[in-house]
């Protein structure tokens, strides 16, 4: 089979693969319907973060159960399945508390490569969500968001408490903070700031619920975000970039007692102590529990309530991958879907 793999930063190619064969009784085979780019991906791209190489890549992927190991009971061939980007067995105790990101068993999907033709998903009744029916084409995109950044701009929000009566602010204009704003929305915020400076990024981020845009970065744009909330702050803040300067400007856009969900993977994030003392906020964050939001976030695109799909401004087939690639570290697209 095909399947994208990078040798080294900046270097994507489409390699021949093996297979993927039933390993563990609990695993099961899918035939991609769909996978993605992810902005954590950029990291090694850019050389920010190191592999072993040459590595096969992707961890966000839909598509149909072709075979299952012995012991899988309630996923079945011939279904349509959204994953998490990480499996997990749904069962242990980390799992019942909705934290199935740190499973006790987990395994990172990202060492198995989803952009590819096919993928084993391990402990697949822990890990992957059968939806109602084979799904139509135009809903394959908003599904394929379920398995990571929506999920992980839910999980945001959630974590920034965001709810009735809050003002949102999400720092990050990428896929993750343009579905942060549509889950704040959702969540039934009244206010919801997104921080960008792209003209599609923010077109896109007002048609999720966004009610004021805000240009300015860093100390200038927590500045702006307390001149909208008279000096106060915002009551919900996201994080979703990772860097220092991001994350410092979520903690001085909120208010005393507020909340920051901070989602962005941090590389070299230092929060000074005093800073953190004296801001008398909340933080809750870290790499999303996408599988304990599956079930909601499925039946709500399935209802065609929500359209997350639209964070997907570039369809390409998998043999052009290195484009997506380019095209996502060129800020030429939001993110990236590729067709097996």
């Amino acid at each position: 089979m095909h399947g994208a793999v990078m040798y080294g930063p900046g270097d994507v190619r489409i390699d021949e693969r093996a297979e993927p064969q039933i390993v563990e009784p609990t695993d099961a085979i899918i035939r991609v319907s769909a996978a993605c780019v992810c902005g954590s991906d950029l990291w090694p791209y850019r050389w920010i973060e190191d592999l072993e190489w040459p590595a096969p890549m992707g961890h966000e992927y839909v598509g149909i159960v072709e075979e299952v190991g012995a012991e899988v009971q309630a996923i079945k061939r011939g279904q349509f399945v959204v994953g998490s980007f990480s499996a997990s067995d749904n069962t242990c105790a980390i799992c019942r508390a909705g934290y199935q990101i740190a499973c006790v068993n987990r395994v990172p999907m990202g060492a198995l490569g989803a952009q590819a033709e096919l993928l084993r998903v391990p402990l697949a009744d822990g890990t992957l969500l059968a939806t109602p029916d084979l799904p139509p084409d135009d809903l394959i995109p908003s599904l394929l968001s379920a398995s990571d950044v929506l999920g992980t701009g839910w999980f945001g929000a959630e974590a920034a408490e965001a709810g009735p009566g809050k003002t949102v602010a999400v720092v990050g204009d990428g896929a993750v903070g343009l579905l942060a704003v549509l889950a704040a929305r959702q969540l039934g915020a009244e206010r919801i700031i997104a921080m960008s400076r792209h003209e599609p990024r923010q077109r896109l981020a007002c048609e999720h619920g966004a009610t004021d845009i805000v240009e300015e970065r860093g100390e200038d744009g927590a500045a702006r975000i307390k001149e909208l909330t008279n000096g106060l702050g915002a009551d919900s803040v996201v994080e979703a970039v990772g860097t220092q300067d991001a994350i410092m400007q979520a903690i001085s856009a909120t208010r005393p007692g507020g909340h920051v969900g901070f989602v962005g993977v941090g590389h070299e994030v230092t929060v000074p102590g005093m800073d953190l003392f004296w801001s008398l906020v909340h933080l809750h964050g870290g790499p999303a529990p996408v599988r304990r939001f599956l079930p909601v976030l499925i039946d709500l695109i399935w209802n065609r309530q929500i359209d997350p799909g639209k964070v997907f401004d570039l369809e390409l087939p998998l043999a052009e991958a290195a484009e997506g690639y380019d095209a996502m570290d060129q800020r030429r697209a939001i993110k990236v879907l590729l067709h097996p």
